[in-house]
């Protein structure tokens, strides 16, 4: 049942001493306050190396040459190792774990996309159909590259909307089907792509088919990168796959397995799942600090309302002379204990949020989108409630067991 009185009474006495309830709602507040702002900067930490790995698939992996640094089999160090077609069909047939693959070869002498008037230097992309999945792309008009492409030697390519807009300006509408030149060579837009990485670099891209590419750019059958993505669900299957292709490769291009300049890797999967440890101790090392504060709050609130006990000693034991129950008196700290604590970690809540929304807009690398769960905030908050009636709940028992006779007597 709702006592005005006893509400009133709670209220006057914060009035009286508007210094100490202040510092005491601070704390608790300022607790919250750390909390939600750590929590939310570790999941804005969270969604920024998430977009990161956006852009390709998290179980992707990346192999190139470089040349020999470890004498084998009789042979020096120093020799380049090339990839060539052949390389790709062995990995293409003989990796179990293997899900998607793709050669790439790269254009050494140019990179110039020309649309009548417009004239632009964008990065040229010769690869297998199965890039599409590689680099996770949207394709949002037409299609990808396929396989009658390769077959055929077919001239043809898929362009960014960026490149897109940017060549084809007011027709851009009317560019699907349309010819561009490629260093001086025709090629028919089929399809526009998007990626998710919001990568700018990632837009400036236009993607040939690799068998197209070798041909008409006097590539022969070179590659200069394999990439796949591979069935992995631990570190330690995606550690053996890499492994795997390693001891292969090595063997087709008589070099030391452990020779790590003959051939580079970098395995998506390992360094996602390297970042989500990270993740699970960062979110750890928050909890335990947030808490650790929130906890120091409830304590100098527990604190103070030793101090507010002792100083109403003597109107307590007026109360139970005249007839006042202890559970009047308990309910009287407890209530004061938990206005105090809910209020100020509510306003903490509130500028905690608040500022992760002002913050919220900030583009950085690696950082995005910071925020708080909703249902951590409503858990937070009931955290606080059940605290602050924790850290009245002692000096309301001090209070209720005070004798009438010596409470008379406290000076």
């Amino acid at each position: 049942m709702f006592d005005l009185d006893k509400w009133q009474e709670i209220l006057t006495t914060i009035k009286k001493n508007k210094l100490r309830t202040f510092l005491t709602g601070f704390s608790v507040a300022w607790g919250i306050f750390m909390l939600i702002i750590l929590l939310g900067s570790g999941k804005g930490l969270e969604n920024g190396f998430e977009n990161e790995f956006r852009g390709a698939a998290k179980n992707s992996l990346w192999i190139w040459t470089g040349r020999t640094s470890i004498a084998h089999n009789g042979m020096n160090p120093g020799r380049p190792v090339r990839f060539t077609n052949d390389d790709y069909e062995n990995l293409k047939n003989n990796i179990d774990q293997r899900e998607y693959i793709s050669g790439r070869f790269n254009i050494r002498w140019g990179n110039q996309v020309t649309y009548k008037n417009e004239v632009h230097s964008f990065g040229i992309r010769n690869v297998h159909p199965e890039y599409e999945f590689i680099e996770a792309l949207t394709i949002t008009d037409g299609r990808y590259i396929n396989q009658l492409d390769l077959d055929n030697f077919r001239k043809v390519t898929v362009i960014s909307t960026l490149v897109r807009d940017m060549l084809f300006r007011d027709d851009a509408d009317k560019a699907l089907g349309e010819y561009i030149l490629v260093n001086g060579i025709p090629f028919k837009v089929v399809g526009f792509f998007e990626d998710e990485s919001q990568n700018n670099n990632n837009m400036r891209l236009i993607y040939v088919p690799i068998s197209t590419a070798q041909m008409v750019f006097s590539g022969g059958n070179r590659l200069h990168e394999i990439s796949m993505t591979i069935h992995a669900n631990t570190l330690e299957e995606a550690q053996r796959a890499e492994e795997n292709i390693r001891n292969r490769l090595a063997a087709v291009h008589n070099f030391n397995p452990d020779d790590r300049r003959a051939l580079g890797t970098w395995n998506s999967f390992e360094n996602y799942m390297q970042m989500q440890s990270l993740f699970k101790g960062i979110r750890l090392f928050i909890w335990i600090i947030g808490i650790g504060t929130i906890i120091a709050g409830i304590v100098g609130v527990s604190n103070i309302m030793v101090i507010v006990v002792k100083e109403r000693t003597r109107e307590i034991g007026v109360r139970k002379a005249l007839g006042a129950t202890p559970f009047s008196v308990v309910s009287l700290i407890l209530f004061e204990s938990v206005l105090i604590t809910t209020f100020a970690g509510y306003i903490g809540l509130v500028f905690g949020v608040g500022l992760l929304e002002i913050i919220s807009g900030i583009d950085a690398p690696f950082f995005s989108n910071p925020s708080a769960d909703f249902r951590l905030a409503v858990s937070a908050t009931l955290l606080l409630i059940f605290a602050g009636a924790l850290a009245g709940f002692v000096p309301a028992q001090r209070a209720a067991r005070i004798k009438p006779i010596e409470a008379l007597r406290d000076e």
